[in-house]
């Protein structure tokens, strides 16, 4: 066996493996052996059936199976002897396999660059403040009670914060919406919906708004602005004019802070309920404050080395990446067309992105490494129990499904390993606070 490596890229190398005809035939003999053993031949003891027969026989297989073992020990042999640090195997040209001849199998194969990282450890970061204010208590505490508010109708004009329940029917240029997007008549004539003034959510932009100062039984009619990207493409940066009559005005009633509401919150006193809240503010403050020193982390140890990225890791993580905006933007209602219209512009986003990722990867493996950082079975145990917790499902379902996708199992613990990396560099940062 002869073993010849080529320069692609500095991430992509050649591995050229060569055998002689009569390594080859020791394979095939090798394999003859077996399936005289197994083969069950008329007038012929197993083992006992003549070579040519069991060729005859069996040649397809024999002629497969020898195949794959030459491939096979070319790849295992070939890596092993070359020492390349290999990640994926991008391609295997086609090569014929026989016993009279001698045969070169080339794998073009994906490599972890070579590159060094130091100075990761008490990186300069700056804490946000996890102080909690009276204002950040109360600001909490009314999001608690708005969240449990009633409605209740009014005479009044409406104002900020109240609900509408009113009818509409919108125009383009004097051309009704339903002839100009007749798949969407939600924005185009409803006889009721409703609309919250002020909210930045209305399903029509800026006609919750244009509702402020009107009381049951207001005839008006509102000019809008469709977004250049709104997800009904007809309507994307028209103009329209639509037609309103309130039927409806609600207020929003929050329920009073007294000892009913907190007993309902599963607390005895206005007092002990505040207590809680400001843990929960001190909770969330605590978490952002974790979650921006990991972003500052992240940039930091990016900056710090430029690497040459293996192409077929790239190729992976933008798979990914798209595939996570097309279902995040089907789930907001974007047609297939727009995306198709969009396809490149998100194909290059996603690639961004996607190596920012792989850099990120190739540095907290190197990290990893270094500082033997692993993953064990109670990180697998955690992240099993915690799917089980999100999903609903049986810690027993998930381990089960499992051993049957091997590649979810690695890719699995390559996650895991990344974000115990980074929390490893977050605990040794050096922080100054904000």
């Amino acid at each position: 066996m002869k073993i010849d490596i080529q320069d692609v890229t500095d991430t992509r190398k050649t591995l050229a493996v060569s055998f002689e005809a009569s390594e080859i035939a020791a394979e095939e003999a090798e394999l003859l052996k077996q399936f005289s053993k197994q083969a069950k031949i008329p007038g012929f003891r197993p083992g006992k059936a003549p070579v040519n027969m069991i060729r005859q026989r069996f040649g397809k297989q024999i002629k497969d199976e020898l195949r794959q073992r030459v491939v096979s020990k070319a790849y295992q042999d070939g890596t092993k002897e070359s020492k390349l640090n290999l990640i994926n195997v991008v391609d295997l040209a086609d090569v014929e396999i026989a016993t009279d001849q001698d045969a070169e199998l080339k794998f073009t194969v994906d490599v972890r660059p070579e590159f060094e990282i130091s100075d990761y450890k008490e990186l300069p970061v700056t804490g946000k403040s996890e102080e909690v204010s009276d204002a950040d208590v109360e600001e909490a505490i009314d999001r608690i009670r708005a969240e449990r508010a009633e409605f209740a109708p009014v005479e009044r004009e409406a104002a900020k914060g109240d609900y509408v329940k009113f009818s509409h029917e919108g125009t383009i240029d004097g051309t009704p919406i339903s002839e100009i997007a007749p798949e969407k008549p939600v924005y185009a004539k409803m006889p009721q919906t409703w609309e919250e003034i002020g909210s930045e959510h209305g399903l029509i932009p800026g006609l919750g708004d244009g509702l402020e100062g009107l009381k049951k039984g207001d005839k008006k009619e509102i000019e809008v602005e469709f977004p250049a990207d709104f997800n009904v493409e007809p309507l994307q940066g028209k103009k329209a004019v639509y037609s309103v009559e309130v039927q409806e005005v609600r207020e929003r009633k929050l329920p009073a802070l007294d000892e009913e509401f907190c007993k309902a919150q599963g607390v005895e006193s206005v007092e002990e309920f505040k207590e809680r809240v400001t843990e929960m503010v001190k909770g969330r403050k605590s978490q952002e404050r974790r979650s921006d020193i990991r972003r500052q982390v992240t940039e930091a140890i990016a900056a710090k080395v430029e690497i040459p990225l293996p192409e077929s890791l790239v190729d992976y993580e933008t798979e990914m990446a798209m595939r996570q905006v097309v279902q995040n933007n089907v789930r907001q209602g974007v047609p297939q067309e727009k995306l198709e219209e969009n396809k490149e512009q998100i194909h290059a986003e996603s690639r961004a992105a996607a190596a920012e990722a792989v850099k990120l990867q190739l540095i907290l493996t190197q990290i990893a490494n270094k500082e033997e950082i692993q993953v064990t079975d109670e990180d697998m145990s955690r992240f099993i129990m915690q799917r089980a917790y999100q999903s609903g499902q049986k810690p027993d379902a998930i381990v089960k499904d499992l051993r049957k996708d091997q590649e979810q199992v690695r890719r699995i613990q390559s996650s895991l390993l990344y974000d115990k990396t980074l929390e490893f560099l977050v605990d040794q940062a050096k922080v100054s606070e904000a």
